[in-house]
């Protein structure tokens, strides 16, 4: 079972590889991946040292390429296939079907990975994308219950990777109109949800408020932690109370059911945050690897840590971790 961790620059990708990653996942600085901030992502010179420094290190470095191209553009995600291809990355994350079908008969030698993006949620789906692109592994959506990610693990025929901790997100990823609906700007095409020219912070009388493209969606108190404003996870007044009405922060964390996620075959845990610092990924890494370490020398008796939970929860949205939909207790 891999650990796979995000890298959003050169410094997260050597600290990724460096804690114990086996395999990191980045992007190009455009709209072709689904972390499209400024500040972010690589240059054709740093992925070159990127892939350098982690197939020194025997890691593996996938390049993401999981937004949906219009007509008008699609040459820059033919570009980013040619590019990852050219420079021997080792898979492509990919979730449009043009851009799979273009990479399969262009670069067939290319493992491509479906994307997160491409909300394959059931069995039939992945073999469709496997009979018809030759895709090398499913990288499940956040909305599966652990029994049903067992189930579609056991019926497929390649491998399946799940998310192990991040950002939790409620929707079903390639599907979420929430930020196209107040930005006009979709993350499923443009890259971001909630992209940064459109966040306003305003400080009045002691308080911030958070805008997204003009619509308050959060106010915070002095000294309360404010994280990045998504809509989702925006505070709202409905009825007689202001609370956290579709998501509060939190982030998802895998630890108690790493035994039950290997048992049942799961490829690789990955990381969500390529938008976090080279510290994050650095302390991350370094307690997954620990953990999958520690499950896989001695699954019957694996307990996490004391400490694993404490620093898994510092690091958290929120700074409390949750198993999101894989715990339904009711199935």
């Amino acid at each position: 079972m891999e650990l796979l961790c995000p890298a959003g620059n050169l410094p997260s990708l050597k600290a990724a590889v460096d804690h114990g990653a086996n395999a990191v996942y980045v992007g190009f600085k455009d709209a072709t991946n689904a972390r499209h901030f400024t500040g972010l992502n690589f240059s054709l010179a740093e992925l070159k040292r990127g892939i350098e420094y982690a197939h020194a290190a025997g890691s593996k470095v996938l390049v993401a390429i999981n937004t949906y191209p219009g007509d008008s553009e699609w040459r820059a995600w033919q570009d980013a296939v040619d590019t990852g291809a050219e420079l021997g990355v080792d898979a492509l994350i990919v979730a449009d079907m043009g851009v799979m079908s273009y990479c399969s008969e262009r670069w067939p030698a290319m493992p491509l990975h479906l994307s997160v993006q491409g909300s394959a949620t059931n069995v039939d789906a992945i073999r469709l994308y496997h009979e018809q692109f030759n895709i090398k592994r499913a990288v499940l959506p956040r909305v599966l219950s652990l029994k049903q990610v067992t189930h579609i693990a056991s019926e497929i025929d390649i491998p399946v990777e799940v998310f192990g901790f991040g950002s939790l997100c409620i929707m079903v990823e390639g599907r979420c109109l929430l930020s196209s609906y107040l930005t006009g700007r979709s993350p499923n095409t443009y890259g971001a949800c909630s992209p940064a020219s459109h966040v306003r912070w305003e400080e009045t009388d002691g308080q911030l408020d958070v805008r997204l493209n003009g619509t308050m969606i959060d106010q915070f108190e002095p000294n309360e932690v404010a994280g990045y404003p998504t809509l989702c996870k925006g505070r709202f007044k409905t009825g007689q109370r202001t609370y956290y009405a579709l998501e509060e922060p939190t982030s998802l964390s895998t630890l108690d059911i790493l035994p039950e996620l290997y048992t049942a075959g799961i490829a690789a845990i990955k990381v969500e945050g390529r938008q976090r610092s080279a510290a994050y990924v650095a302390q991350v890494t370094s307690i997954l690897r620990a953990a999958i370490d520690s499950c896989i020398s001695d699954i019957e008796n694996f307990q996490p840590h004391a400490a694993w939970r404490e620093g898994l929860a510092r690091l958290s949205e929120g700074s409390q971790t949750t198993l999101g939909a894989y715990e339904r207790p009711w199935q």
